[in-house]
């Protein structure tokens, strides 16, 4: 299963590259995406730089309390560390994810 989803991904980020370089930054994105054994790994870590906390959104707002994410949040003020609860597991002050880990999706 792990191997589908991985040739799954693969097709789907070569369809992003072949959207993204037929526009008029093609040589340059072309230069930074081309992965001639077509991984795509730097477009793959731009996307989910780009699309992150929309993915989280999706995921988590409506997961209706679920524990499996955490439920709060580390704030720093004045050199304190303090936590807060997170509005329905959803997102942090700042619209930042709740967690130190990226939990979804880590084979992105």
């Amino acid at each position: 299963r792990r191997e589908k989803l991985e040739q799954k991904l693969k097709d789907i980020f070569k369809q992003i590259y072949n959207d993204v370089t037929t526009n008029g930054k093609k040589q340059a994105l072309q230069k930074r995406y081309n992965d001639p054994k077509g991984d795509f790994f730097q477009l793959r870590e731009d996307w989910w730089a780009l699309n992150r906390k929309d993915v989280w959104k999706a995921i988590t707002c409506n997961a209706q309390g679920n524990t499996y994410f955490h439920a709060t949040c580390n704030i720093s003020s004045d050199n304190e560390k303090n936590t807060i609860r997170t509005s329905s597991h959803c997102r942090c002050k700042g619209d930042q994810v709740p967690t130190y880990l990226d939990y979804v999706p880590q084979y992105l």
